[in-house]
């Protein structure tokens, strides 16, 4: 029989035992996940430090044991496009890395130290390939200029491994990613795409013959262009070309046939087999033999594994316990995944094809809380202004606190950052921080979002600022309706773009009574002024066209329109973002404490887009909590 709760205590007010130390300290990021060893037996990933600085260091899973490779103070990090993705690459034994403080390639063979392969200076570099037949590495190499508004220099360039001398193959388009050597070592297949575009707007897919010297003779469109998009091209073992083309309206696999000519679907479904090209060296097929590809697609914002036999078409589930597979790599008889579910951290499995049940070789968060205390999720869906909007409801869940019966909980509205992102239900102690003191949390996959297909995607088209916060206001008034929220307790927060959705959301509508910024946009004009040349024309497709941009700018920015907050408001900013810059928050913040609005600004020194030092992420958590309670009266149990 279960125990009833001992204490009542108003929403939103309970004593927790996941404290902001927990999340900070309990939280390892996990990413860029890799196999090799001597015989593809052995599992790389990364692991992020909050106690170092948020270093990212490199381990190794080899038979039983996990070793981590990069010593203090390497930092694996690439910088490319500034979210990087694609720091490292692995061949056997031998692991090259790139090092964040100094941009430079390391190799580093088994029990060595790691050694210097490039010259400091102002290239980055990122998504490695191994060119064994030519004794090189092959990367996405990023020229910074000295100039204060040059733009970066993107190239595909080759890296000798006995000297880092740098030799450009591909030029003259605005990015690359992708480069994938063929299992032959005859061939190179790449993406490029060109401003305006943002990769998963349009992307060409390109193929090439080495010539006798390295160099490659003349390229030839495989697929994509301005309206298509592909992502994560791949040889198979018989050295045919795959890629996933969203030209159906949804990102599925393709393969390029042998004779070259054309190009065919291997399961058309309308589901999505890639997520967006934020990062590189993402992952979420592979192939166990050149007739069977494992894969992992999004079906309703949620994640399936699976079994694709190309010859045939036939998809076969593959039983596993998750609902989020960020990324997959497949061996001769294994598949390695970073995946996690509603009660489940993010973790490093493994499932093995000749036994049953998945192995955890890792965890995101070993000390995991009472399952008692975990709010388990509820999809949900609910209309937006005649579109269907799609969520995640959190309710507030505590085995020793109750509310008092009749009461109604406040409620945290989530608008995930990107914008072209996706929420996920994958157990994140941040969100069992607040459900665990009394709050609902609403996490939106509002129009735009990835993982309903590109027409999903399109909605926010010129409709940044409205589309992403019709869906958080619609869905804050859904869950009253339903009877799951306290109207006059409604909050909304988010982050980078989602700073936006939360600005525009108190600017512009009365639903929520306050709300929390973290590295958020105010001024969009200001956006494309300041940003980074990944992003510097991405304004064209969510707002406007430059033509027009000015005028809509002034319309949609919330800096412009500070006479119409009124909402408490606390931003949290890190000082070093060159994503979304300070002056972005601080404009905000003078403008509101101008007309004595309740505001709050914590700046933190040696943070950029993202906050990573275990220091700063208890300080935001506690701050943004103790903001809450004091301005909605609440008093601790």
């Amino acid at each position: 029989m279960t125990s009833q709760p001992s204490i009542i205590a108003p929403y939103g007010a309970w004593t927790s035992t996941i404290s902001a130390e927990r999340v900070a300290a309990g939280a390892v990021p996990m990413s860029a996940l890799m196999l090799g060893g001597a015989d593809g037996g052995d599992i790389f990933w990364l692991a992020g430090r909050a106690a170092e600085a948020g270093r990212n260091t490199l381990l190794r899973y080899h038979g039983v044991t996990t070793q981590e490779l990069t010593p203090a103070p390497f930092n694996v990090r690439a910088r490319v496009h500034e979210y990087g993705g694609g720091a490292y690459a692995v061949d056997g034994e031998t692991v090259y890395f790139t090092h964040f403080k100094d941009n430079c390639v390391y190799r580093m063979a088994a029990g060595e130290a790691p050694v210097q392969v490039t010259q400091a200076g102002p290239q980055r570099f990122a998504d490695f390939a191994v060119d064994r037949a030519r004794n090189r590495l092959i990367a996405v190499r990023e020229l910074h200029g000295d100039g204060e508004h040059a733009q970066p220099i993107n190239t595909i360039c080759a890296i000798t491994l006995d000297g880092g001398a740098e030799t450009v193959l591909v030029d003259g388009a605005d990015f690359y990613s992708s480069p994938r050597v063929s299992p032959d070592g005859r061939s190179l297949a790449w993406l490029s795409w060109d401003h305006p575009r943002m990769p998963w707007q349009g992307t060409t897919l390109w193929l090439a013959d080495f010539n006798d010297d390295g160099t490659l003779a003349a390229p030839v469109r495989i697929a994509g262009g301005a309206d298509e998009s592909i992502c994560q091209p791949e040889w198979s073992p018989d050295n045919l070309l795959h890629f996933v083309s969203d030209r159906s309206g949804w990102w599925n696999l393709y393969r390029l046939c042998r004779d070259r000519q054309r190009t065919e679907g291997l399961c058309p479904m309308e589901a999505e087999f890639a997520t967006p090209h934020w990062t590189f060296g993402n992952s979420m097929y592979g192939f166990r033999s050149a007739s069977e590809i494992i894969c992992t697609y999004i079906d309703k914002g949620v994640s399936r594994l699976a079994r694709l036999l190309p010859g045939s078409g036939k998809l076969e589930c593959i039983a596993n316990p998750y609902e989020e597979i960020r990324e997959l790599r497949v061996a001769n008889g294994y598949i390695a995944m970073l995946a996690g579910g509603p009660t489940i951290p993010m973790e490093l499995a493994r499932i093995d094809f000749t036994e049953e049940g998945v192995e955890i070789l890792a965890q995101s968060i070993e000390d995991l809380p009472d399952e008692a205390n975990l709010s388990i999720p509820t999809s949900i869906s609910y209309a937006s202004n005649g579109r269907t909007a799609h969520a995640f409801y959190y309710p507030p869940c505590n085995k020793d606190v109750q509310a008092a019966a009749g009461s109604k909980p406040p409620v945290i509205v989530i608008g995930h950052g990107g914008p072209t992102g996706m929420t996920v239900n994958t157990l994140n102690l941040k969100t069992q921080y607040w459900t665990s003191r009394g709050f609902g949390v609403l996490d939106v996959n509002y129009g735009g979002s990835t993982g309903f297909g590109r027409a999903y995607r399109d909605l926010l088209k010129g409709q940044w600022g409205i589309v992403d916060v019709e869906d958080c206001v619609n869905g804050a008034k859904a869950l009253v309706e339903r009877g799951l929220a306290d109207g006059d307790r409604l909050i909304i927060r988010g982050s980078s773009a989602g700073g936006l959705t939360t600005l525009c959301a108190l600017t512009f509508h009365d639903v929520f009574k306050a709300g929390a910024s973290y590295y958020g946009v105010s001024d969009l004009k200001g956006l494309d002024q300041d940003s980074h040349k990944f992003e510097s024309h991405y304004n064209e497709y969510l707002i406007a066209p430059k033509a027009q941009a000015d005028a809509v700018y002034a319309q949609r920015s919330p800096i412009n329109h500070t006479d119409k907050l009124s909402r408490p408001m606390i931003f949290f900013q890190g000082l070093d973002d060159k994503v979304v810059p300070p002056q972005q928050s601080e404009m905000m913040v003078a403008a509101l404490k101008k007309r004595s609005i309740p505001v709050e600004y914590v700046p933190l020194e040696g943070e950029g887009h993202g906050f990573r030092k275990a220091e700063n992420i208890i300080r935001t958590l506690e701050a943004e909590l103790d903001f809450y309670q004091r301005i909605f009266g609440l008093n601790h149990a």
